[in-house]
């Protein structure tokens, strides 16, 4: 997916990341298309790859446990704040989804340590966030993105890759 980001310029020369929702995984690469960093991620406690668009009213508080998914697909990402004044990188401002550092205020949740686990089955747990460790947001997330807007790859893990990324399959101008 990178290497098709870079030779074919979908990222129109603005950083960009991959994230891959199968193996739990963020993967950042500068506008140059090098990479910059990677890192176990957690992501919304349901499987799929579609949510219902709620246009901002995605009250996180009120999503059944099926409903919080992280969606898939291409986002163009923008710095910003949420409610509570944090930084985060919003994915789609409009249904609040948002990368940012792992939320630490429900230590049931064990999130922290979800991401030092080998495996990706128990890093489900947002209501479809993206969290990353504080450090690789700090080092890797805010200094490649910057104040500044950035694409974002949601790899599906429902639907086929073809579905969700259909100009990934472009030959020479037509679509294979």
């Amino acid at each position: 997916m990178a290497d098709w980001v870079t030779v074919s310029g979908d990222n129109h020369g603005m950083p960009f990341m991959v994230v891959d929702k199968i193996n739990a995984q963020i993967f950042v690469f500068g506008k140059d298309g090098r990479i910059r960093g990677a890192a176990p991620v957690l992501l919304g406690l349901a499987r799929g790859d579609d949510i219902a668009p709620t246009k901002g009213e995605r009250m996180s508080a009120r999503l059944r446990p099926e409903e919080r998914i992280t969606p898939a697909g291409r986002f163009v990402g923008v710095a910003g704040v949420d409610t509570a004044g944090a930084k985060v990188l919003w994915v789609d401002y409009d249904d609040d989804i948002a990368l940012h550092p792992v939320i630490t205020t429900r230590p049931w949740e064990h999130r922290l340590d979800r991401l030092q686990t080998p495996s990706a089955a128990d890093n489900r747990i947002s209501f479809g966030c993206i969290n990353v460790a504080e450090k690789f947001f700090n080092n890797v997330v805010k200094p490649t993105f910057g104040s500044g807007d950035g694409v974002i790859y949601v790899l599906p893990e429902t639907h086929p890759v073809r579905a969700v990324f259909p100009r990934y399959y472009q030959v020479r101008g037509s679509f294979a």
